[in-house]
């Protein structure tokens, strides 16, 4: 006959155990180190808005091998564009801006410095022009706005009282540099 003490001895240590799982849970469950269903949805409201912004931070870089190369493209056509490849191109474009605006160009001298950053060459322009005002303004303002980069470094106004205003403007503009 099978031995009864020794099944109800190893029943009551199984519920021991079983007991002492429970008890273990139970502590678990209310202890202060789990903490309550509210801080618990606290901190994953909390984990959530750090994820939000952490993605928004890196939100620029992605697709960054993409944007430099349109950042590589923008470049060579802004060279391209913006600075001529033989010094007659600057002295051309000047006098079509000039007579498209009015304005005459009494004298005109050109002088290119050595070379400068980024395989361009630095051109200082000094020119003596005479027009009304109306049209040495359209001028100036198509200098700035024109493809070609030219910076305004001066500009002398003067005249007489009778006749056209006399303009004195220092600038300059770059060329590519051995092209």
């Amino acid at each position: 006959m099978p031995d009864l003490r020794q099944t109800r001895r190893n029943i009551k240590t199984a519920l021991a155990v079983m007991a002492g799982i429970d008890l273990l849970a139970a502590v678990v469950y209310f202890s202060p180190l789990v903490g309550s269903a509210e801080s618990r949805r606290q901190e994953m409201n909390r984990l959530q808005a750090e994820l939000t912004t952490k993605t928004r931070q890196v939100e620029p870089l992605m697709n960054l091998p993409q944007k430099v190369d349109l950042a590589r493209q923008q470049v060579a056509d802004f060279y391209k564009k913006r600075f001529p490849g033989q010094d007659s191109q600057i002295a051309t474009e000047f006098g079509k801006l000039a007579a498209a605006n009015g304005v005459t160009i009494e004298q005109a001298k050109y002088q290119a410095k050595g070379p400068g950053p980024a395989r361009l060459q630095l051109v200082e322009v000094q020119a003596d022009l005479s027009g009304n005002y109306v049209s040495l303004a359209r001028f100036i303002n198509a200098l700035e706005r024109d493809e070609m980069l030219f910076i305004i470094n001066s500009v002398t106004l003067g005249g007489e009282q009778a006749g056209p205003i006399k303009l004195q403007m220092k600038l300059e503009t770059y060329l590519k540099a051995g092209a």
